[in-house]
């Protein structure tokens, strides 16, 4: 009934609409643009008759360092359009142009250089723009803020720009044509504009509007745009067509009679923009291309829970930001002890297939899923009213078998589709919203093999939004509920409920049990945050339920399920100079995890804070105590046990960013009651030589000791204390080295060359084999010590008698020791030969070692890695821009 009363009071929450009419005010600065009748050329020179005919502003602020004040150096700001396109060109004067820091750098990669820049508000409704950046060398940041605040940089635009220095600073000019930007379709136009510069020596960043530290949101705050009248977007047809060729040089065995097929490679496709309205967007692609995916870094997994990869591809990036759920309008979002359910994991599109091949034999299996197409639909129906539609349909995808000379076929993934709908409506200015999420996953289920793998249909329904309590806008709640819901095979559903977000298999659940007659398969989650927005004073809290049977891993990404959790967050923040520190807080927290059955299953207390010092040295640290709680998971799958209490501290410092050799240190200690201990250490190296080439070396060590690490479960009727199973558990120590290893080399803006390199070694060993004493304890019977017996055999496995007496049977258990050594390199050279046009060789290399298990010995596991046999990936990729 309390679940039932919280989710209640949410859902009113969100829906209301009619509270607190007040609109925020407008900030009082306003900028006009000129309509231009002359051509402008984009060289930087500001030649143009509209340089000295037109009035520039020059009216800019500090945020740093000293906020407030007027900027140490003089900047004027040109705004005007025609017919085409929108134009921003800036004066900037330096009194030291000696002094003004050039560096280059591939696109999007944030310098320690001067900049100017400008945000754009295109409909005007105080959360969503557009941004431009350029620096003194020309190298370009282009993105968009969205819920007021937040920053994206993955939208790549299509614009030009040109500079010029002169014997007293830089001048800038940007062209950005209309078919780039979004806005409505009316007379007269009213944009939100802002201006930045930064002077990187003085380490000063100025806006034209001046939006205080202690204040929320950043779009909100922006100057109107004004004289944009009767302006057109042309019909947006935009082709992107890609041709690709690769080459893969695979250790395999020479008789596999498929290597050479997959050996060489060709592909083609096309990626389309079709402009519907003036709001509008359709974003299509046909037989995408999976080449110019950046290798994802190797990593040790030893939990149940998969791994999660950031998505990489263009089409599926561009435009997430109207994605945004269950956070908006609030400028923080915490997460104590709470993992948040990703509804759209949009790397489940196009994913490695999932079903084993049955036969002994050489295969051929595809490592992901061709999309077949795929398409989606974004943009603002009015100036509050967001739509974002996405689809795509995933091929019949087979693995083909050479067993003894005799070819056939399995299938491992059925045709699919994934849908994903969203919208979302704001009122009263941003002062609340309401907004919908859904997404589907249809199968078609061919083989009894994949229906009983695979279920047939996935949905989820989600329902979000936020809204002021305060006239001041110092106070929002925000929210979100949602529904799963799956149909398949009793096979498929029981997969779900096995799953190591639940366990429904637990021997002493109490209410929510295995039910192998299931088809259908539905469960809830909701979360309700309150955050303080503006202040030195800050205040978060939330309160988030998760239901047992909730489930959104078919095209979404959740860790956990079976959780009610809550937290609340304090602290201060000092924004200002005090002759030590630039700024300076301090945070308390404290939060709480209980199952759905009522068992606590998590609990905490922490500190954290830091600092900036005068020279711009940052330290940051937490520290903090999770008392002893129940454990889920420990036994995978088997009875509830213990996890003794935890103490744990982390510290990291940062010298100056903007310096040409960069230091940064972390390092996390956690210590349990039972002797397990981790700690992971990083210390990181930049280093500009000089104005075009950036060299990162960040070495890695982590040092776990284990008490109890699962190992794996054996069936006993003996084990009559859990549950007539064994679960065996052992002392693993584990250590872990590693580097990752950037260089980015920038010959021109248009032209780079970028290197990620990453060796790793990691080995871990076992000891004090032992099994789980009784069920919610962390109690353990070792073997030969506690209990029984065990002998390392002459195959390197463990056989052990569990009892010593001959009654329950003797058992082998397989070596669990590891030595796991990869080394993965990816280079990639890039040239923007056109606008929106480009060139891309690529080399990937990588190769693994599993020798010398159980012992980390450097030297040694460095030769035996770079001894071994390498693969290596060669492609060559060709985009081409068409704006038809």
């Amino acid at each position: 009934m309390k679940n039932q009363l919280r989710i209640l009071i949410l859902i009113l929450l969100l829906c209301s609409s009619s509270l607190f009419s007040q609109v925020k005010a407008i900030n009082s600065k306003e900028v006009v643009a000129y309509k231009v009748n002359e051509k402008i050329n984009i060289d930087g020179k500001l030649l143009e008759t509209i340089y000295r005919t037109t009035t520039p502003v020059d009216d800019f602020t500090q945020i740093d360092p000293d906020e407030g004040k007027p900027s140490t150096e003089k900047t004027e700001v040109w705004t005007f359009y025609d017919d085409h396109n929108f134009y921003v060109a800036a004066k900037l004067y330096d009194s030291s142009p000696d002094s003004i820091t050039k560096i280059l750098g591939r696109r999007d990669n944030y310098l320690a250089s001067d900049y100017f820049g400008f945000a754009i508000d295109t409909y005007f409704d105080k959360r969503n723009a557009f941004f431009f950046l350029v620096n003194p060398s020309g190298s370009i940041i282009d993105g968009m803020f969205y819920n007021d605040s937040w920053q994206d940089d993955t939208w790549d635009g299509v614009w030009d720009y040109g500079i010029t220095l002169f014997d007293s600073g830089w001048c800038v000019e940007i062209r950005v044509p209309f078919s780039q930007l979004r806005f409505k379709d009316q007379k007269e136009q009213i944009w939100g504009i802002n201006f930045y510069r930064k002077i990187n020596r003085k380490k000063e960043d100025a806006f034209f509007v001046y939006i205080p530290k202690k204040e929320s949101g950043f779009v909100s705050h922006f100057a109107i745009l004004k004289g944009l009248n009767e302006i057109k977007q042309k019909q947006r047809i935009e082709f992107l067509p890609y041709s690709a060729g690769k080459a893969q040089y695979f250790v395999h065995d020479p008789l596999d009679p498929f290597y050479k097929k997959k050996q060489f490679q060709k592909n083609f496709g096309l990626d389309f923009k079709i402009g519907v309205g003036s709001n509008l967007t359709i974003d299509g692609t046909i037989n995408p291309d999976f080449g110019q995916v950046e290798v994802d870094p190797a990593v040790i997994n030893l939990s149940a829970f998969e791994t999660f990869y950031a998505e990489k591809r263009p089409f599926f990036i561009e435009g997430r930001n109207y994605l945004n759920f269950g956070s908006g309008g609030s400028n923080s979002n915490f997460n104590f002890n709470w993992s948040e359910p990703k509804i759209f994991y949009s790397r489940r599109i196009g994913r490695s297939p999932r079903i084993s091949v049955e036969k002994e034999g050489y295969v051929n299996y595809p490592n992901e899923t061709r999309i077949l197409g795929a398409a989606k639909l974004t943009g603002k129906i009015t100036n509050d009213w967001s739509v974002y539609f996405l689809n795509a349909i995933t091929e019949r995808t087979y693995a083909e078998i050479d067993s003894e000379n005799v070819r056939s076929k399995q299938e491992i993934e059925p045709l699919t589709y994934y849908g994903v709908f969203r919208t979302q409506k704001e009122f009263n200015s941003g002062k609340q919203s309401i907004g919908i999420i859904s997404t589907a996953v249809l199968r078609d289920n061919y083989t009894p093999l994949i229906d009983s793998k695979l279920v047939r249909s996935a949905t989820t329904i989600g329902l979000d939004g936020w809204t002021y309590i305060d006239k001041d806008e110092k106070y929002i709640f925000t929210g979100y509920l949602i529904k799963s819901q799956q149909f398949g095979s009793k096979d498929a559903i029981r997969i779900l409920q096995e799953a190591p977000q639940r366990y429904f298999q637990r021997p002493d659940a109490k209410k929510f049990k295995l039910d192998t007659t299931l088809t259908e398969f539905s469960g809830y989650a909701g979360r309700l945050t309150l955050n303080k927005q503006k202040g030195n004073f800050f205040l978060n809290s939330a309160f988030g339920f998760i239901s047992p049977e909730f489930d959104v891993n078919e095209l979404g990404f959740q860790s956990r399920s079976d959780i009610l959790n809550s937290h609340l967050v304090i602290g201060y923040r000092w924004f200002n100079p005090d002759g030590i520190t630039r700024r300076k807080s301090i945070h308390f927290a404290m939060f709480a995890n209980s199952d759905f059955e009522g068992n606590l299953t998590g609990k905490g207390f922490m500190f954290f804070g830091g600092f900036q010092l005068m020279n711009y040295y940052s330290f940051n640290f937490d520290f903090g105590v999770a008392p002893q709680v129940y454990d889920k998971e420990l036994t995978r799958g088997g009875p509830l046990t213990v996890r003794p209490t935890a103490y744990w501290y982390s510290a990291s410092f940062e010298s100056d960013e903007t310096k040409n050799f960069v230091v940064e240190l972390g390092i996390h200690n956690e210590i349990l009651v039972d002797g397990t201990k981790q700690i992971n250490s990083e210390l990181s190296f930049q280093w500009k030589p000089n104005s075009q080439l950036n060299i990162s070396l960040t070495p890695q060590y982590e040092y776990t000791l284990n008490k109890s690490q699962w190992i794996t479960k054996i069936d006993d009727i003996f084990a009559s204390n859990t549950f007539g199973s064994r679960y065996i558990f052992g002392e693993m120590l584990q250590k872990t080295v590693s580097a990752n290893i950037r260089l980015n080399w920038t010959f021109t803006p248009k032209l780079t060359l970028q290197l990620f390199a990453q060796p790793l070694i990691s080995a871990g060993s076992y000891s004090n084999i032992k099994e789980l004493k009784e069920p919610r304890t962390h109690l353990f019977n070792t073997y030969g010590i506690d209990a029984g017996w065990i002998m390392k055999r002459d195959d390197n496995n463990y056989e052990i008698d569990p009892d010593g007496n001959g009654n329950a049977p003797s058992f082998i258990l397989s070596n669990p020791d590891f030595n796991f050594k990869s080394f993965r390199t990816n280079l990639v050279l890039r040239w923007e030969f056109l606008p929106g046009s480009s060139f891309y060789f690529v080399w990937t290399h990588f190769k693994n070692n599993y020798e010398n298990i159980g012992d980390l010995s450097i030297k040694k596991d460095f030769k035996d890695l770079f001894n071994s046999r390498p693969n290596n990936i060669l492609m060559i990729k060709i985009t081409y821009w068409l704006d038809i």
